[in-house]
């Protein structure tokens, strides 16, 4: 038995169609026309609708550590890097123009090629250890008072009367005495009036500044201070330059004048 399509006005509605009729077979649906672009090209795809190759990627900045110790792209203000704040080495270096700093001044600081780097410590590792605690001394700490008795167990001291026996046999007698000292007590005659400071520098029979008086390392050398401690420590330094036969006066210029000695008269007078 065959079936004569009518069109579905004949049936009238849904609801009087005959029971058992079968439905009007739905005529094939058309295509559907692609909807027509309603904005300009992508950036993407070129006016002859071939795709565009994206841009090479951009070089990752070079982490650098800043004198706080952060590591990222350099700022102008102060940065707040996230990557600061995570262990060392576990994160990639921050692409630019990806600035995790927070502020205007901070992204245009990154994103700017001409931007001022912190080169200073660039290259150093960010998870450089602490430095470690400063070298113990090689010696224990003492005193001066013990370090003076250690030094003068160096020397053979001169009473006044020794030194100006010493003086006339052809020893130096060095007054190591400041210019004020000088000018108001006054001198020894014959003594050879160097500074403290000067000291190792014009006895040294080696150094280029020294004393025509300091030609050889076993000169007779009597250094006198105003009361006879500094002289101590002086010739205790000389000794180290190799002037082995170096001592000083005991008590000083003070002694030497009380001794009743010549003394020239001070020049304040």
């Amino acid at each position: 038995m065959s079936f004569v399509s009518l069109p579905s006005a004949a049936f009238g509605s849904a609801d009087s169609a005959s029971p058992g009729a079968p439905s009007p077979r739905p005529a094939p649906a058309s295509p559907s026309p692609r909807p027509a672009p309603t904005e300009a090209l992508s950036a993407s795809t070129t006016a002859a609708g071939h795709p565009t190759p994206p841009p090479p990627p951009t070089p990752p900045t070079t982490p650098i550590t800043t004198t706080h110790g952060h590591t990222g792209p350099p700022t102008d203000g102060p940065a707040t890097n996230a990557a600061a704040d995570e262990p060392a080495g576990d994160s990639p270096s921050t692409p630019t123009g990806d600035s995790t700093a927070t502020g205007t001044d901070a992204d245009a600081a990154v994103n700017t090629p001409d931007a001022p780097r912190d080169t200073h410590y660039a290259g150093l590792p960010t998870n450089a250890a602490a430095p470690s605690a400063p070298p113990r001394p090689p010696t224990t700490p003492v005193p001066i008072d013990t370090h003076l008795e250690r030094v003068r167990s160096r020397l053979t001291r001169l009473t006044p009367e020794q030194a100006r026996d010493a003086a006339r046999r052809g020893a130096l007698l060095v007054d190591i005495r400041y210019a004020a000292l000088r000018d108001r007590d006054g001198l020894i005659p014959g003594a050879l009036v160097v500074e403290r400071n000067e000291l190792e520098w014009r006895l040294d029979p080696q150094g280029s500044h020294r004393l025509p008086e300091a030609d050889r390392h076993d000169l007779e050398i009597v250094v006198l201070c105003n009361e006879g401690y500094a002289s101590s420590l002086a010739a205790a330094s000389l000794h180290d330059l190799g002037l082995f036969r170096a001592t000083d006066l005991v008590g000083g210029f003070q002694a030497w004048r009380a001794a009743g000695l010549p003394v020239t008269a001070p020049a304040a007078s």
